[in-house]
């Protein structure tokens, strides 16, 4: 509704309201004064008759009372007269047909006027006749009202009329009033639309009343302010784009050169990723060089002090070696191109496996190492095993760096559990070392930084370790933190949240059935923790304050060794085992080569601290008077070699033979697949380079028949690996990398880390015997030499010398071809196979410069390689001249003269 519309409303309701309330009010007050009078003048008129109509009555006077009653009929509103007594007589009644007389007579004057007829009666005094009452009288009139009621219609009637009249007034006049406003309103808003609309030139008229002119005024003065603002604006926009264009055109130079600067800096980054992967593969070829010509330098004689600069070199090389590749891994996890594997975990054999490698060096600084991993520990998992593994060697690795002397405990226990299908574990590692300040904690954990700068000098190691581990630790969901205080140790920890795989319910581990073992052991937490776990496999275990036993014996014995094995010592333990009633089973804190020569009478063995639990559990299956099954690992473990050169499946096959060990051969990749068909295998020491499917090849196609075959170890044979190939063969499946001539040490580290089987009986010579055995120079034939690397079998030894000579020709052949073709790849096979066979044999010349062209094949191609292609040759028929001569002396002093023979030099 508009203004005006509102407006007319108001104008015309208003007034006729008031004055509706007014004029009712007026006449009903008007009417009810008219009511009032005829009361009072009725009222007034029958009372003054009363008196006269009371003596006519007592004097019976008829005439008279009709005459009085005929006064009383001539008022205008009277209709009808009657006068009664108390008995009920009428004695005069005119003009009311239907009379309604009272039932008693009144005390005083009453009016009815209920309805249009009123109704008056009068009480009539008689007084008393010759001492006689009359008694009582009273009138009764009849009032019509009517009159009064049609003249109060009529008052009615004539006000209506004339508020109808006002009405029609007020509503013209209102109406006028509501158009001309809507009509000046209209105007303003039509004027306010355009003006908002962009036309600025619209004008209001002022005219009309003073408010209405106030408005147009006001609005003109809004259209030309709007229009003074809009110049202005539209100067500043000018002026603006200006600007912004001439921004633009900055912004756009400055892009172009961020996108060149951005451009170099990824072709920095490129050169420098480039440069980095360079200089990593110059620097570890060299570097393999130099560890294969050390160890080709150390098969020859040396000085001790001689010895002694070598073993440095070597652990120098070492050194630099880990260096580069933590700086390598440092490098991969900050571009993020580090990509997480998903397989089972073995809480138990993973730590067990970090230990054994970090073994050494806890025997070496004669630290006590230990791993729990707590029963309510899930297995198997699912998670990265090689990056968990990677974190926890680094971790126990620097705690043993930094502790002189006490313990390092591993710990893995579950610290949430509130998913069905995940669990939080937490490992830490605690040690007894130099401890950290809070400001040395602060700082760890950032790349190429120690604790403090004099621990890189004294302790060594690069500061990457922990770096790297906390970005491993992260990447698989996990955080890692380190409680220490100065002089009192330190624990590092870390979370992982992993997958459960099978039931949180561990299966029971019933290896033995009640026997009573005794055990001693002077390191407390490894005694809680063998008393745990003996009394878990079934065992009655009594805890015994010092070696000794009671009686009756127990059926076994644990016994753990003290950490400085003095003979004195050593004499006091073999004089207590040559009367123990009872197998022992010994516990040493040495490696495999350093464990002490003690006699056990009754049974037992020694086992290498830290001792795994599947090794405790073979150790306690070997004993002969314990009954209990283990199975842990069964009872006999199958290992198939694969190698193409048959001497060298020979000479592996006489180093593995030992008790509990099937060993199963195959000349081929191929051959190899085809065995793994029908039958399972625990182990694979598998070559790499082989005609046909070499050694990756035919793993992957192994790890491809599923079952047992998925995690089956193969551990790489190679006579010639750089760390780029090493961790290429790692990430193709293969669990290790063994060099050849492969080392008895690591061999047996291998075989115990994964099949726990016995060590061989070595029948190597002490190294000061074969010292004095070797000769100034490397000779053409080392028969010695050739007997250590036969595993101490001087018959192998020559046999393989022989088999190394006939094979000589095929391979000159080999050569001569991949050399008329110039085929690098061919001509590194052929060197390789040869570099491989001479790994075995004594033959050190011929070793030596296969060694030397292999590694020069590897690092530079086939530059700069034709002398040292000429010296192969010469070395080749320097050996096949001394097979030819040894074949012309008689079978009986064929051993001799192969001893003399090994004298013989080509100069």
């Amino acid at each position: 509704m508009s203004l005006g519309n509102r407006l007319t409303l108001w104008l015309l309701c208003l007034p006729l309201l008031v004055l509706m309330v007014v004029v009712t009010l007026g006449l009903h007050q008007e009417s009810e004064w008219r009511k009032s009078a005829l009361r009072d003048r009725l009222t007034t008129a029958a009372e003054l008759q009363a008196p006269a109509l009371a003596q006519t009555l007592i004097a019976h006077e008829e005439t008279q009372l009709n005459s009085l009653a005929h006064r009383l009929l001539d008022i205008d509103e009277a209709r009808g007269v009657g006068v009664y007594t108390e008995t009920g007589t009428t004695i005069l009644e005119l003009g009311r047909s239907r009379a309604q007389v009272a039932m008693a007579p009144p005390q005083e004057t009453q009016l009815d006027t209920r309805g249009d007829l009123w109704r008056l009666m009068v009480p009539l005094d008689l007084p008393e006749n010759n001492g006689v009452v009359q008694g009582l009288a009273w009138l009764e009139i009849d009032i019509d009202s009517r009159a009064l009621s049609l003249d109060h219609y009529r008052r009615l009637a004539s006000a209506g009329l004339g508020l109808l009249i006002l009405g029609l007034l007020l509503f013209v006049l209102a109406s006028s009033l509501g158009r001309r406003l809507d009509t000046n309103l209209n105007r303003a808003t039509e004027a306010l639309r355009h003006l908002r609309g962009g036309d600025l030139h619209t004008r209001l008229a002022e005219e009309g009343p003073p408010e209405l002119r106030q408005l147009a005024r006001q609005v003109n003065a809004l259209g030309d302010e709007l229009e003074h603002s809009r110049d202005n604006m539209q100067r500043q926009i000018e002026q603006t784009t200006v600007d912004l264009q001439e921004s633009m055109e900055t912004i756009e130079i400055k892009n172009i050169e961020l996108d060149l600067a951005h451009r170099r800096a990824l072709e920095a980054n490129r050169v420098k990723s480039e440069f980095l992967a360079s200089m990593s593969h110059e620097i570890r070829t060299p570097l393999n060089g130099i560890v294969g010509f050390c160890r080709l330098l150390g098969r020859s004689r040396l000085e001790p002090r001689q010895r002694e600069w070598l073993d440095q070199v070597q652990l120098a090389c070492d050194n630099l070696l880990a260096l580069v590749n933590d700086v390598l891994d440092f490098s991969r996890i900050e571009a993020g191109r580090l990509e997480l594997d998903r397989a089972e975990v073995d809480m138990v054999s993973l730590v067990d496996e970090a230990l054994g490698l970090q073994a050494p060096l806890a025997h070496q600084k004669g630290l006590h190492l230990l791993g729990l991993v707590y029963d309510d520990v899930p297995s198997p998992l699912r998670g990265d095993p090689l990056r968990i593994r990677q974190v926890l060697i680094n971790l126990v690795h620097n705690a043993l760096k930094f502790t002189e002397r006490g313990e390092v405990i591993v710990r893995v226990m579950v610290e949430d559990h509130s998913h069905q299908d995940q669990v939080l574990l937490r490992v830490s590692v605690s040690d007894t070392g130099i401890g950290l300040t809070p400001q040395e904690q602060h700082d760890l954990f950032q790349a190429f930084r120690q604790a403090t700068a004099g621990h890189s000098r004294q302790y060594g190691g690069s500061g990457l370790g922990l770096a790297i581990s906390r970005q491993l630790v992260e990447q698989m969901g996990g955080r890692i933190t380190v409680e220490s205080e100065p002089t009192k140790g330190s624990t590092f920890a870390f979370s992982l949240p992993l997958e459960v795989i099978g039931s949180m319910d561990a299966l029971p581990e019933r290896i033995l059935d009640g026997e009573q073992i005794a055990l001693y052991e002077p390191h407390a937490p490894t005694r809680h923790a063998l008393n745990h776990l003996l009394t878990r496999w079934g065992a009655q275990v009594v805890e015994v304050p010092h070696p000794s036993v009671q009686s009756p014996p127990p059926a076994l014995m644990v016994a753990g060794l003290p950490t400085l094995l003095t003979d004195a010592v050593l004499e006091e333990w073999q004089t207590w085992l040559d009367t123990c009633p009872c197998p022992v089973l010994l516990l040493v804190n040495a490696t495999p080569l350093e464990l002490p020569k003690l006699v056990l009478p009754c049974g037992g063995e020694l086992l290498c601290k830290p001792v795994s639990r599947q090794a405790l559990a073979e150790g306690l299956r070997r004993c002969g008077s314990l009954r209990g099954e283990v199975v842990v690992s069964p009872s006999l473990s199958r290992l198939l070699v694969v190698d193409d050169n048959a001497s060298n499946r020979r000479l592996l096959k006489d180093m593995l033979q030992r008790p509990g060990l099937w060993i199963e051969e195959a000349g081929s990749g191929e051959e190899a697949l085809a065995i793994a068909e029908h039958e399972p295998f625990d182990l694979v020491l598998m070559d790499i380079r082989m005609p046909g499917m070499d050694g990756v090849e035919t793993t992957r196609a192994l790890r491809r028949l599923g079952g047992s075959w998925a995690h089956c170890p193969v551990i790489a044979v190679t006579a010639h690996a750089l760390e780029d190939d090493r961790q290429q063969l790692l990430n193709s499946g293969l669990q290790e990398v063994l060099i050849k001539p492969v080392d008895s040490g690591a061999l047996e580290t291998i075989l115990q880390r994964h099949l726990r089987v016995t060590p061989a009986i070595s029948h190597r010579e002490p190294e000061t015997a074969e010292r004095q055995e070797q000769s100034e120079a490397l000779d053409v034939v080392d028969l010695a030499l050739g007997t250590r690397l036969a595993n101490g079998s001087e018959p192998l030894a020559l046999e393989l010398l022989q088999e190394l000579a006939v094979s000589l020709p095929a391979s000159a052949r080999e050569l001569q071809a991949a050399l008329s073709t110039e085929d690098s790849e061919a001509l590194l096979d052929t060197v390789h196979a040869l570099n491989g066979a001479c790994r075995y044999c004594g033959a050190p010349e011929l070793a030596l410069v296969a060694e030397t062209l292999e590694t020069r094949l590897r690092s530079k191609g086939m530059t700069d390689v034709e002398p040292l292609i000429d010296d192969l040759f010469r070395a080749m028929d320097r050996l096949r001249a001394w097979h030819a001569q040894a074949e012309h002396q008689s079978s009986g002093t064929t051993t001799a003269n192969a001893g003399s023979a090994s004298s013989l030099r080509d100069r």
